[in-house]
C-alpha cells in the first residue's frame, strides 16, 4: 500500500513504516525516545513493536492504565510529570502506541509539553486505525464528556500496522466497524453495501477496509482541517452517540460501552431523523438497525435513561450558541449539517432504535 500525505505528515502502511521509522529515527537528533503504552499494549502490542522497529534505538517506556476511563487530565498531569522526571526536553519524540485513547492522549501531552515535543502515532485498533490516525486530533475527556480538552497538532508520521489487531477481542474490532460504516453512509455507499453481507467481524475481513477508510478521511481532512464546514459530515451518528456513551460511562449500574457501540446505536437514531426531516429511506433505516442489532447487539437503553441522554447532548463540540446540532443524510453520500431536531423527534428516535426490526 502507497504511503499516504496527510496536512504535513505522512501515514506509512505495513513493512514500510518500520523502515520510514528507522530512517526518521536515524536521520533525526532525538535526546531522549520515549514509547507510551497501556497496560494491554505493553502486553500485546510492544513486543511485535520493538521486534519490527530493528535499529539501535534506545526507547524508554512510559506506561498508564488502560481504558477510556483514564484518557483525563489528571493522567495528563501524571505524564507531564514522568516525562519531567525522566529528563525529556524540547528534542524529545514521544511514540504513542496503542488505541485512540493512547494516540489522543499521547498526542496532547506531547503537544502540550514544553509547548511541544514531536510524537509518532502507531494506532493498534481498528477504530484507531481508520478514525484517530488521520486528522490531528488530539485531546482528553472532562470528566464523562468525550475530547472536550484538546487541540489540532500534527503528528511526524502515522505507522500502520496491521498485525496489532491480531491482538485485540472481536468487540473491538466491532467498535472499529461502526467508523467504516460511517464512512460507506457518507462518502462510499459501496463500503455500506460490501458491509451488509458481513456476517461476522474477524481479522480477514477488516483488514481491506483499512486503506479505503484512510483514504477517505485524508481527503475529507485535506479540504477542511479545523471542522468548518465539511469535516462536521464525519461526526454523522456522534451526537447521540457520544451523550449515550458518556451517560454509560457516568452510571455504574450501567456496562460500559465501546465507543463503536454507541455510534453504531446513534447512527440508527439520526438516519431515523434524516428519515423524517429529508425523506432518507426509511427501508435503509431498517437495513441498518437490522445489521448493528445482528452484529453489535442492542444496547439496553430504557426510556427512563432518555432525558439524561438528551441533556448530554449540549456538550456536543458540533454545538453553538446552545442548540444542538446533528448531521443527517438526504441520501447516501448526500449529508446535512448544523441540523436542529425537535426535542419529540428525539424521543421517538430513540424509541424507534429499542423497537425489533
Amino acid at each position: 500500500m502507497q504511503s499516504l500525505l496527510s496536512t504535513d505528515y505522512y501515514v506509512h502502511f505495513q513493512g514500510k513504516a518500520y523502515d520510514e521509522l528507522n530512517n526518521y529515527l536515524n536521520q533525526n537528533f532525538h535526546s531522549k525516545v520515549f514509547i507510551l503504552v497501556d497496560t494491554n499494549t505493553k502486553k500485546y502490542c510492544l513486543p511485535h513493536f520493538l521486534d519490527s522497529a530493528v535499529g539501535e534505538h534506545h526507547f524508554e517506556l512510559i506506561e498508564v492504565k488502560n481504558g477510556e476511563a483514564y484518557k483525563n487530565i489528571n493522567t495528563c498531569s501524571e505524564l507531564w510529570n514522568t516525562l519531567t522526571q525522566k529528563g525529556a526536553d524540547r528534542k524529545s519524540v514521544l511514540i504513542n502506541l496503542g488505541g485512540g485513547v493512547i494516540t489522543d492522549m499521547g498526542g496532547f501531552v506531547a503537544s502540550t509539553f514544553k509547548r511541544g515535543i514531536r510524537f509518532i502515532n502507531i494506532p493498534t485498533t481498528l477504530l484507531s486505525m481508520v478514525d484517530a490516525s488521520v486528522g490531528g486530533k488530539t485531546g482528553v475527556d472532562l470528566g464523562v464528556l468525550k475530547n472536550q480538552i484538546g487541540l489540532f497538532s500534527s503528528p511526524e508520521m502515522v505507522l500502520i500496522d496491521n498485525q496489532y489487531l491480531k491482538t485485540v477481542t472481536e468487540r473491538e474490532l466491532r467498535s472499529g466497524l461502526a467508523e467504516v460504516i460511517k464512512y460507506g453512509f457518507t462518502f462510499d455507499r459501496l463500503l455500506w453495501e460490501e458491509i451488509q453481507l458481513f456476517n461476522t467481524v474477524n481479522f480477514e475481513i477488516v483488514t481491506d477496509l483499512i486503506y479505503r477508510s484512510i483514504v477517505i478521511k485524508n481527503k475529507v481532512v485535506l479540504e477542511d482541517l479545523k471542522e468548518q464546514n465539511l469535516r462536521k459530515t464525519l461526526n454523522f451518528g456522534h451526537t447521540i452517540g457520544h451523550a449515550i456513551e458518556s451517560y454509560y460511562l457516568k452510571n455504574n449500574d450501567k456496562k460500559s460501552l465501546t465507543h463503536g457501540e454507541s455510534v453504531a446505536a446513534g447512527m440508527i437514531v439520526e438516519l431515523f431523523f434524516s428519515s423524517k426531516l429529508f425523506g432518507f429511506s426509511l427501508k435503509e433505516t431498517d437495513k441498518l438497525k437490522a445489521f448493528t442489532h445482528r452484529i453489535f447487539g442492542k444496547i439496553d437503553l430504557q426510556k427512563s435513561d432518555f432525558d439524561a441522554i438528551k441533556k448530554l447532548m449540549i456538550y456536543d463540540k458540533k454545538n453553538v450558541n446552545g442548540k444542538v446540532n446533528f448531521i443527517l443524510l438526504k441520501n447516501l453520500e448526500e449529508c446535512e449539517i448544523d441540523v436542529q431536531v425537535p426535542d419529540d423527534l428525539i424521543t421517538e428516535g430513540l424509541e424507534y432504535y429499542l423497537t425489533e426490526h
